[in-house]
């Protein structure tokens, strides 16, 4: 008895610790991931591209193309750092109920796939700021709008594969609410932080000239509740009791 006692304990602790550790990996990554985006869009493409000017935006991509470049390598690290948040939330929202936490693992998985090809649509720009013979048939107009097109495709490619995240975020935050090892606000936040991401991307597709305005609205919310569920994952974990109790019951 006391060795069976013993077994049980050790398994216990092991389902404890093993719990904390991928809501904190998961929390970091998450973190990462947050201030990462962020860098890459206010510090490295807001200061390259100029909103409807083809030309000065060939300019800036000239005179700055290794910023350019860590963009994009600070954007692929993202998108690996999106697989340990995937496994994070699948591993600790599984016992809540394990079909939705694989549907939410499969949108995150197309939406990480759909980034990392439209990354290539950042990468061509670079090859028409070159000194290349075989460009020596277009002028520099024709380059810059070129090099302008693919970022505008960038940034259509950005709303398709955010589609598929804000489906995932709506899963997670209904898992998160159904939970009970974690805060239910938690995932209101982030299921509101999902519709954010559907709103925004069908308004890119269906009516563009709206969605500068539809970004602005929905983007407080959406960092407000990722950061929060970062921080949160990082610092307090999970209830694991709770968490015991959940995943004994699913056994």
């Amino acid at each position: 008895m006391r060795i069976l006692s013993a077994i049980t304990n050790n398994m216990t602790l092991q389902s404890h610790t093993s719990a904390q550790r991928y809501a904190r990996a998961g929390g970091a990554a998450y973190l990462i991931i947050i201030i990462a985006g962020a860098c890459g869009e206010l510090l490295i493409r807001n200061q390259v591209i100029v909103s409807g000017d083809a030309l000065a935006t060939h300019t800036n991509l000239a005179a700055h193309q290794g910023i350019w470049r860590i963009g994009i390598a600070g954007d692929l690290l993202m998108h690996l750092l999106d697989l340990v948040v995937l496994i994070s939330y699948y591993y600790l929202l599984r016992p809540v109920n394990k079909t939705l936490a694989q549907l939410a693992l499969f949108f995150g998985l197309i939406q990480t796939a759909v980034l990392v090809v439209n990354k290539l649509n950042l990468v061509v720009p670079l090859f028409f700021v070159e000194n290349s013979g075989y460009l020596q048939a277009f002028s520099k107009e024709q380059l810059a709008s070129f090099s302008y097109l693919f970022i505008k495709a960038h940034n259509y490619g950005l709303g398709v594969g955010l589609l598929f995240f804000g489906g995932e975020c709506l899963i997670d935050g209904y898992l998160v609410y159904r939970s009970g090892f974690l805060p239910r606000m938690l995932g209101v936040m982030i299921a509101i932080a999902g519709a954010g991401y559907l709103i925004n991307s069908f308004t890119l597709i269906l009516a563009p000239s709206l969605s500068e305005y539809t970004f602005s609205i929905v983007m407080g919310p959406i960092i407000i509740a990722e950061t929060s569920m970062a921080l949160w994952l990082l610092i307090k974990g999970v209830n694991v009791s709770q968490w015991n109790k959940v995943q004994e019951a699913l056994n």
